[in-house]
């Protein structure tokens, strides 16, 4: 898993805007073309908290829509989708929405998910591809307390956080840390 991780991930950069500035981002697009790694990735997210028995895994358009259903899966439990600037179809649905911090990009998004999927008393495990601020991640966690659930932690791909304390606050657990992704 971890290999097929390390050789479907590139860093990419768009032409220059002016030659002293370059504009980076990591490019993942292949893992989700190789079966290999889309039939490893849910079990092995759940792996990172095989002992804590979730009870819904909860995860963030898009790329924790794509996750979050593998683990689930895996774990023979339900998925819990949250939505980036949510609009209400009905007014006879209730929501818990939450602000983010400032994301890698500075902006702050409201998160929301519908009171019917988390419930109080769930046991929740949160999933996504990357955290570099944590802040998508301790919005959901605001989303678990609103809910009266329980926050198990947030199993991630790539592990990018800068602060410590942040990895403790939100029990973030990795396949990989972005140090790796760094050497190539």
């Amino acid at each position: 898993m971890h290999a097929g991780l390390i050789a479907g991930f590139s860093w990419r950069s768009d032409p220059p805007v002016w030659p002293e500035s370059r504009a980076y981002y990591a490019d993942y697009s292949a893992w989700w073309r190789d079966s290999s790694v889309l039939a490893a990735i849910g079990p092995a997210l759940a792996g990172l908290f095989h002992d804590a028995e979730p009870t819904v895994v909860l995860g963030t358009e898009s790329h924790g829509f794509l996750l979050g259903p593998l683990v689930a899966r895996h774990l023979g439990i339900g998925f819990a989708a949250v939505r980036k600037k949510p609009e209400r179809a009905s007014n006879d649905e209730v929501w818990l929405v939450r602000r983010t911090p400032p994301d890698y990009r500075d902006r702050h998004l409201d998160l929301a998910v519908r009171r019917s999927v988390l419930r109080t008393g769930d046991r929740v495990l949160f999933v996504d591809e990357w955290a570099s601020t944590g802040g998508q991640a301790r919005a959901c966690q605001q989303l678990v307390d609103d809910a009266a659930a329980r926050w198990l932690g947030a199993a991630v791909v790539v592990d990018a956080l800068e602060n410590s304390a942040d990895r403790r606050a939100l029990n973030l657990r990795s396949l990989i840390h972005v140090r790796e992704l760094n050497r190539r």
